[in-house]
């Protein structure tokens, strides 16, 4: 069964969404979790790690491991990996090759549609360069969608939001920070003004910032580690993943410990959540600061607002949502997974997509190239032409080709049999000339004749289907005008003119049938 595949590259954590009969749910990328860490390590064999395996496998290589490359997008420095040089968009598509595969042999197929998301305040020269990952991914055609509005198409699905509505996106990351304002339309979301964001400013500062106060509560013992020794090297490593379970513990605890191993040092350090918020505290207020530059881009006072959005996994600090709605007046919202919102909005919005595409191709009304058969009547009512029959030798040989459309051969019946009765006349005095041996005598029979027609064909000029098919009316009737011209002129006698005045007895001694006609 078909399934849409959403999924969030972000500067730290990769997570992507399964669409599928409306039902939108997270896709398990870890061991144990839905979002992986953004981590890609290569090894000396070219063998590519990503999300926890190259995690986990990065303190024995920590010189082909690559964090944040996010951040690096669109920078022409290249990110140098065990002595290689790789671009942070061949690096980014590795994670996304990693979680299409790996969602592909779950579902048991690859997805019908790829909406792929990245940061609103991006220019021309970022989302050029994005829209070349998924090639480089090895996947087809992707849709690209902005994580704010990905963001507010999730938020949309629990929430009714009245059209015109105004919706203020905070995203608040790990790498960046991206401000948007939105207004809700008939399918999907207006961005409003220009998109604001901090690129330098996430979730990785902030543990740098608690990494940075392990440190100075040491007295610089982790800043004295040797880089050249592995184990120090591995140590620092392991603090740093001690600092993020800390900031992580402080959204729901008021203090944490953080657990120092180094060489020669075994130790713990206290952070409460009031040290933290003060660390933090001159980042968050840069960002309100954008937030209210986007607001007046967009010329939207934020009273004018419906809700503000907070994504990202950073927007889950209890300070983050205090200060936002203390500075604007307005209430926030913030979903359960903050970090899983731009995902599962991502796969709704590109099921939505696929579904009007779906509808609106319903709503054309195919067109039937194949006639309907012999006899019956097409979708306007008229009876459709018969197929075509093989070229006949013989008068004889048309009879079976003319006889099976009486219902075309209908629409001018009334002049066909007033016409009858001359054109017997007509075949008599033709007949007679040819036996008498000559164009003159046929030309003599002809001018006797009391109302002849003026043309052979002249009857299948009231066939009106013959105007829809001039090609098959020529390929039919070759000779047509050919043999009267000489019957009635005369220039031509002996057993050559009678052989033309019986082909002309083939299309006058009964009315051409456009049953013939019209079978191509």
């Amino acid at each position: 069964m078909s399934y849409g595949l959403g999924v969030d590259l972000g500067t730290t954590f990769t997570a992507a969404a399964v669409a599928r009969d409306g039902r939108v749910e997270m896709a398990t990328l870890g061991d144990h979790t839905d979002a992986v860490p953004s981590v890609v390590l290569i090894r000396a064999d070219g063998t590519v790690l990503t999300g926890e395996a190259a995690e986990r496998r990065a303190a024995a290589e920590p010189d082909r491991v690559a964090r944040s490359v996010k951040r690096r997008f669109g920078d022409p420095v290249p990110v140098i990996l065990g002595g290689t040089s790789y671009t942070a968009a061949a690096l980014m598509a590795h994670q996304l090759r990693a979680v299409a595969d790996l969602v592909s042999g779950r579902e048991g197929g690859r997805p019908a549609m790829v909406t792929l998301t990245y940061p609103a305040n991006w220019g021309p020269y970022k989302r050029k360069l994005f829209a070349q990952v998924p090639g480089l991914a090895g996947l087809g055609e992707v849709r690209m969608l902005t994580e704010p509005e990905a963001a507010a198409a999730h938020y949309a699905r629990s929430a009714h939001l009245d059209p015109g509505a105004l919706v203020a996106v905070y995203d608040l990351g790990g790498g960046t920070f991206d401000a948007t304002v939105l207004r809700t339309a008939e399918r999907g979301f207006d961005i409003l003004g220009r998109p604001q964001g901090i690129e330098g400013l996430g979730g990785v500062d902030f543990d740098e910032a608690v990494f940075t106060h392990v440190d100075r509560a040491l007295d610089g013992a982790v800043s004295r580690l040797d880089p050249a020794d592995p184990r120090a090297t591995s140590a620092a490593i392991r603090l740093r993943r001690e600092c993020v379970t800390a900031k992580e513990t402080l959204s729901a605890d008021t203090e944490t410990t953080i657990a120092v191993l180094l060489p020669g040092l075994q130790t713990e350090v206290r952070l409460t959540r009031g040290e933290f918020e003060k660390m933090i505290r001159p980042a968050i207020d840069a960002t309100i600061a954008s937030l209210r530059q986007a607001l007046h881009s967009a010329r939207i006072d934020p009273r004018q607002l419906h809700t503000v959005l907070l994504v990202g996994g950073s927007s889950r600090i209890p300070m983050v949502a205090h200060l936002v709605s203390a500075e604007l007046g307005r209430p926030t919202s913030v979903d359960t997974h903050p970090k899983h919102a731009i995902a599962l909005g991502a796969a709704a919005a590109g099921a939505e997509t696929a579904r009007a595409a779906a509808a609106a191709a319903a709503a054309v009304v195919p067109v039937s190239l194949t006639p309907p058969p012999a006899g019956k009547a097409g979708p306007a009512g008229t009876s459709a032409p018969a197929p075509p029959a093989a070229p006949a030798a013989s008068a004889a040989a048309l009879a079976p080709t003319l006889a099976p459309a009486p219902a075309l051969a209908a629409s001018g019946g009334n002049r066909h049999r007033s016409l009858r009765p001359r054109r017997l006349l007509l075949v008599s005095a033709l007949l007679i000339a040819a036996l008498a041996g000559g164009g003159t005598a046929a030309t003599r029979a002809l001018s006797n004749t009391t109302q002849p027609p003026t043309h052979p064909t002249t009857p299948a000029t009231s066939h009106p289907p013959t105007h829809s098919h001039p090609t098959a009316h020529t390929a039919i009737h070759p000779s047509t005008t050919t043999p009267t011209h000489n019957a009635t002129s005369g220039t031509n006698g002996g057993s050559g003119t009678t052989a033309r005045i019986l082909q002309a007895i083939r299309f006058t001694s009964s009315p051409p049938s456009l049953a013939v006609v019209g079978g191509t």
